[in-house]
């Protein structure tokens, strides 16, 4: 029996659910995480002010506090269980990594000891040549440095009986150079946070610091785990490169926001339960617009903090998943015809003092202040638009971005008729010559243009790529998979530039004798006129905007490969190294390990494709086309007319047609692929894979094996079908 028809008795035998207790989740929030509370009880005065320093003031942790520290988290970890630590991060591979350590120990006379000091805490080395660098590490240069991140807390991952206690960390090289994504990420939060302040203190001389927030959705699938493994190309590549659309997919609109079904709510109820232990602030569930698509949302909360719990979460589901006979497909994606999966990011700032940069506010001053972070972020999106691009560019994107459930490949700003009227007075009524009289236009009192109600007077823009929703800024073009820091990293970083130049300019206009607050709108203005043709309202999908964007001179990069050449421009350069983010080198080698992962995983599911077509699809239909050449043969020799089976020798003909083209393609795809593979230069390859083997061939391929999926007696056929996979049962 082939596999595809032993999934099919495994669910049809029916699945044990079981749901979780209902226990409250204020009674397990955070139960295995280090929180400042819990080091309270767990560290001396000295211990606790320092971390608490680290945390909040970006102070480094002296080595002798550090021994304190490890030792009341060590005391911690013991008191539930622990007997491993390891230190986690996230290298440029997009997963996470994690080596384990145990505290047992032996001293010098041989007695077992458990031990953790602050090195152990601070710093562990592990092996760096097997992680992507670029060619920054070659691979006999193995060092490399895991260092303790105090931003982001320490905790305990449970996985079945064991436990180990994590310890958030960045990764970099013997020389210095960042390895992962969680080192920039922070280089970018400390200088938005300085130039952010800086403007904000034109404003409110009582700001100190302002925290980028960010509030993730996760979108995702799930299918049976015995569908999932009949099927190679889920298990080798996270999407189906074949597969027929089912008779019945999203069309009847009847899943998004449906009635969750009992064995997927199980599997929700058992992933949140390990989430709110580690802190992850889950709020939201629900079924997504495709059939077999879900979603998952929690509370806003600082950038770095909210991009550990997003990776965390990943993990944690794929994990879970396991144990309920399912799996999670974060593939962008994994079913033709019908929506794939984003990451929305949300994001915002806020100061210290407790306002939301993004939100306007109810007196003059904080709406003034409002509308100075507003367009600067505005006149960032038009600046470094082919960075934004850039940093979601990706193989499983590609699959996704301009299709009707994600937004297109050109980079624009929705803002809704209310802000944009707002836009358009400001530019009309600041001129270039003020007198007395406008300083009442300079208060800016916003609430005769913006009604009080701002979340719900402006309808949402579900095609726009960034979109201001009520007081936020939603990236809507992010992948499912990725990892929100790489995101993050560039519009913290562009929006640090844009602060920066736009303080600038202000101070240049203030030393000249300009007022403030005059300064401050000449400014503004001047940003809305520059930056204005981002601005997009209508639908992002249309031919139309395609034309205007062009009309406009916005970009519209289609392929990764060609996305990702925005990193390596002096413009990004001097962007990134001026704000102490990336360096060249750094920059650099992200730009090759990026188009080596687009190759590698456009070369998988060629090769994926070419085994399948040879090893399932073809085989399949060949049986097939002889049941039909026996069954015309034996019509024919028994003396039937031949009109008799004119409609199996024309089903016949059309199997054999799409065999014959079939092969023919599958053929040259692997030449194709052969040509590729012997280029040197890594953009050269990451091009010709997607202009010579992936454009003209995978369409073409998919499209002849899922005409034999109709046409071939169905048990014949090996691989599960859509309408087998995406109605759990």
């Amino acid at each position: 029996m082939s596999l595809r028809f032993s999934a099919i008795d495994l669910i049809n035998q029916g699945k044990e659910v079981t749901v979780s207790g209902a226990a409250k989740i204020t009674a397990i929030f955070g139960e295995n995480v280090f929180t400042l509370q819990k080091a309270r009880s767990f560290l001396s005065d000295e211990a606790y002010k320092s971390l608490v320093a680290s945390i909040k003031g970006s102070k480094k942790i002296d080595r002798a506090v550090a021994n304190q520290i490890a030792a009341g988290i060590r005391q911690w970890a013991e008191s539930k269980g622990v007997t491993h630590y390891t230190h986690w991060f996230q290298p440029l591979t997009g997963t996470t990594a994690e080596k384990h350590d145990s505290f047992f120990t032996l001293k010098s006379d041989g007695t077992a000891i458990e031990e953790f000091d602050g090195a152990a805490l601070i710093q562990q080395e592990p092996d760096a040549s097997s992680f992507p660098s670029g060619g920054i590490r070659a691979t006999f240069e193995a060092r490399g440095y895991t260092a303790w991140d105090p931003s982001s807390p320490a905790f305990i991952m449970e996985i079945g009986h064991g436990k180990t206690l994590c310890i958030p960390t960045i990764f970099v090289s013997y020389t210095g150079e960042t390895l992962d994504y969680k080192a920039p990420l922070l280089k970018s939060l400390e200088s938005l946070n300085k130039h952010a302040v800086d403007v904000a203190n034109y404003f409110d001389k009582n700001v100190t610091k302002i925290t980028a927030t960010l509030g993730w959705e996760q979108e995702y699938f799930l299918v049976d785990e015995a569908m999932f493994n009949a099927r190679p190309d889920l298990v080798l590549s996270g999407r189906t490169v074949f597969g027929h659309s089912s008779a019945k997919g999203q069309q009847l609109e009847d899943h998004y926001f449906g009635a969750i079904p009992e064995r997927v709510y199980a599997f929700m109820r058992d992933f949140e339960e390990e989430s709110y232990k580690l802190g992850i602030p889950l709020r939201t569930r629900h079924n997504e617009v495709a059939p077999a698509q879900f979603e998952c949302a929690p509370i806003f909360e600082e950038v770095s903090v909210a991009v550990d719990h997003n990776t965390l979460l990943m993990d944690i589901m794929n994990r879970v998943a396991r144990r309920h006979k399912l799996r999670v497909l974060l593939h962008e994606k994994p079913f033709a015809g019908i929506n794939g999966s984003g990451k929305h990011n949300n994001w915002s700032m806020a100061t210290d003092t407790g306002v939301n940069l993004l939100a306007p506010g109810k007196t003059p001053k904080t709406n003034f202040m409002f509308l100075t972070f507003f367009v600067n972020t505005i006149k960032a999106v038009h600046d470094y638009s082919d960075l934004l691009r850039a940093s979601i560019a990706s193989a499983g994107n590609d699959h996704r971005l301009g299709a009707n459930e994600a937004p297109p490949a050109i980079i624009s700003v929705f803002i809704g008729q209310y802000l944009t009227k707002v836009l358009n007075e400001v530019k009309e009524r600041v001129n270039d010559n003020f007198d007395e009289q406008d300083e009442a236009i300079l208060k800016l009192d916003l609430h005769r243009s913006i009604p009080e109600l701002l979340l719900d007077n402006t309808d949402r823009n579900r095609t726009s790529p960034f979109a201001f929703t009520g007081n936020k800024f939603e990236f809507r073009a992010v992948g499912s998979s990725a990892n929100c820091a790489n995101a993050m990293t560039v519009l913290n970083t562009i929006m640090a530039e844009t602060l920066k130049q736009f303080k600038k300019e202000v101070d240049a206009l203030i030393e000249k004798g300009e007022k403030k607050e005059i300064a401050i709108m000449h400014v503004i203005r001047e940003y809305i006129v520059a930056s204005e043709k981002v601005l997009f309202e209508g639908d992002g999908y249309s031919e139309a905007w395609a034309q205007e964007a062009e009309r406009r001179g916005l970009p519209n990069v289609k392929t990764t490969p060609l996305a990702l050449d925005a990193m390596v421009t002096e413009k990004a350069m001097h962007l990134f190294e001026s704000n102490s983010v990336l360096t060249h080198k750094e920059l650099e080698a992200r730009h090759e390990i990026e188009l080596e992962k687009y190759i590698k995983h456009v070369q998988i599911e060629a090769r994926i494709m070419g085994e399948l077509c040879t090893s399932h699809v073809l085989p399949a239909a060949i049986k097939y086309q002889n049941v039909l050449i026996n069954n015309i043969r034996g019509l024919k020799e028994i003396g039937l007319d031949e009109s008799t089976y004119a409609n199996q020798k024309q089903i016949l003909g059309k199997i054999s047609e799409h065999i014959n083209i079939l092969s023919d393609l599958v053929e040259k795809m692997i030449e194709a692929r052969k040509v590729c593979n012997a280029m040197e230069n890594t953009r050269t390859k990451a091009i010709a894979y997607e202009s010579q083997v992936k454009a003209p061939y995978f369409d073409a391929i998919r499209y002849r094996v899922d005409k034999l999926e109709l046409l071939v007696d169905d048990t014949y056929w090996l691989l599960p079908k859509y309408r087998e996979m995406l109605f759990l049962r």
